[in-house]
């Protein structure tokens, strides 16, 4: 379970900056070369790879090197972790919202 927590917690931390979260919308498409993930920022390679390192220690993108290009792709599983986490509360709130609109006819019902 300790696991599970650390890896929801780097998940959930990569994901929290919006241009890591763009780099994994972009990948989500096809693999992309560093520099490709670099085009639509305005920050330096250094930079793109420092956001792509810390999605690859999530888990969230795969790196492979051909030559002397860096080729990125997602590894959409390693999301399976925090939707799973998501989805829990999801139909909790279901739920908490089911039982409002119940309460709410109810009352309803009983004004007229």
């Amino acid at each position: 379970m300790v696991e599970q927590n650390n890896n929801l917690d780097s998940v959930f931390h990569a994901l929290a900056d919006p241009t890591r979260r763009e780099i994994v919308r972009l990948t989500a498409s096809q693999d992309r070369t560093v520099s490709e993930l670099a085009v639509p920022f305005d920050m330096s390679l250094a930079a793109i790879s420092k956001h792509i390192k810390v999605l690859e220690r999530a888990g969230i993108l795969e790196r492979s090197v051909k030559g002397r290009t860096h080729i990125c792709r997602l590894n959409a599983e390693s999301l399976s972790t925090a939707t799973d986490w998501l989805r829990f509360y999801e139909r909790f709130w279901n739920r908490q919202f089911n039982a409002l609109e119940r309460e709410l006819n109810n009352a309803k019902n009983e004004e007229h």
